[in-house]
């Protein structure tokens, strides 16, 4: 019998988060750099960014990640390390939802999930990001209380 040396997972998570009441505060200009300090946080705490986008009042982060990874703790760390980051960068005030959506991937599925981030401007002219989240949450199966939606 062949002996185990060491753990092996693909473990991708599609993580989805707002701006403090949805306020369209992440402006076109600065979006892109936005995106690529949260993938940099994120790579520092050693997860592995795959793919990071979303709108004015969103963002949309698919990673990879290890087994010792808690997904609260990485979420909260990104949102910590890009507020500040938004505040000293460009000077408004700002900051994210407390809560946040996270929904497992399979690897068979990142690419059609990459892809589903790239094209968030597109996806926005036709439903709003209450419409996408709950979608979300009625395909993961996942229940939910209107209430603590909006």
């Amino acid at each position: 019998m062949l002996a185990m040396p060491s753990t092996h997972t693909s473990l991708h998570i599609h993580i989805v988060f707002s701006t403090k009441a949805r306020v369209p505060l992440i402006e076109t200009a600065w979006r892109s750099d936005l995106h690529a300090y949260k993938g940099g946080c994120l790579k520092r705490l050693d997860a592995f960014p795959q793919e990071i986008g979303g709108v004015a009042d969103h963002v949309h982060l698919l990673l990879r990640i290890k087994p010792v990874h808690a997904i609260a703790d990485l979420v909260k760390e990104a949102k910590r390390l890009s507020t500040e980051w938004i505040r000293d960068s460009r000077h408004i005030q700002f900051a994210w939802q407390e809560g946040y959506g996270a929904f497992s991937v399979s690897k068979s599925a990142v690419l059609s999930v990459r892809e589903y981030i790239q094209e968030q401007e597109k996806h926005h002219q036709k439903r709003t990001f209450q419409e996408e989240y709950r979608e979300f949450l009625e395909k993961h199966g996942i229940d939910f209380d209107e209430r603590y939606l909006w």
